[in-house]
């Protein structure tokens, strides 16, 4: 079996070595994608899974937070089995919006100057909004999705739409947070991975 990992901001293709622990007897591959918007980095998602059905008809996915987004707009529902998601985001919209109202920032604001730059440093995009408005998530891929209690980019109530929306099963963290780091959270998803592959 063929794994592909897709990290999340900040993240590295490297974080693949800790999941190719848990699959042994696979083979796993971590995505160094050099772009960052669902229409270019999906593109490269897909060719990744592509390539990675040429060595087995049988491909995987575990991807995080924003990874997962991407991944959802990479038209690979077809290609793989199964997805693991982690802190994925999983209504980009509605975090665009947040964002917009946590920077004080107008849909008229956002439209007229294209770009703007926050404080806490993402770039809010006009064109980005609009291509999320306008792709809404088309995903059949059965799903095991790991939630952190404590969550700060994504409610329960928005993941738990998803989850009813979408062929996907939900583990939840108590005081789990979106950026698995600590030494127990990792030891948490290392057996979440475990329980459910």
């Amino acid at each position: 079996m063929q794994i592909l990992y897709v990290h999340g901001k900040g993240g590295t293709a490297q974080e693949a070595e800790r999941y190719q622990k848990l699959f042994p007897a696979d083979e796993v591959t971590g995505l160094d994608y050099q772009t960052c918007t669902p229409w270019e980095t999906g593109k490269e998602i897909r060719a990744a899974i592509e390539e990675l059905r040429e060595k087995s008809s049988h491909v995987q996915l575990i991807a995080n937070s924003i990874g997962a987004f991407f991944s959802m707009n990479a038209d690979i529902d077809e290609l793989i089995q199964k997805a693991y998601f982690i802190s994925s985001i999983v209504d980009m919209e509605k975090l665009i919006l947040d964002m917009m109202a946590w920077s004080d920032v107008t849909e008229e604001e956002l439209k007229e100057k294209g770009t703007i730059h926050t404080e806490f440093g993402e770039d809010l995009s006009w064109h980005y909004l609009d291509y999320v408005r306008n792709h809404p998530l088309k995903w059949e891929v059965p799903t095991k999705v790991l939630y952190g209690q404590n969550d700060n980019l994504t409610s329960l109530e928005t993941m738990q739409e998803f989850i009813d929306a979408h062929n996907a099963e939900l583990t939840v963290m108590e005081n789990g947070e979106h950026w698995f780091h600590t030494e127990e959270q990792m030891r948490f998803l290392d057996e979440w991975i475990k329980n459910n592959s």
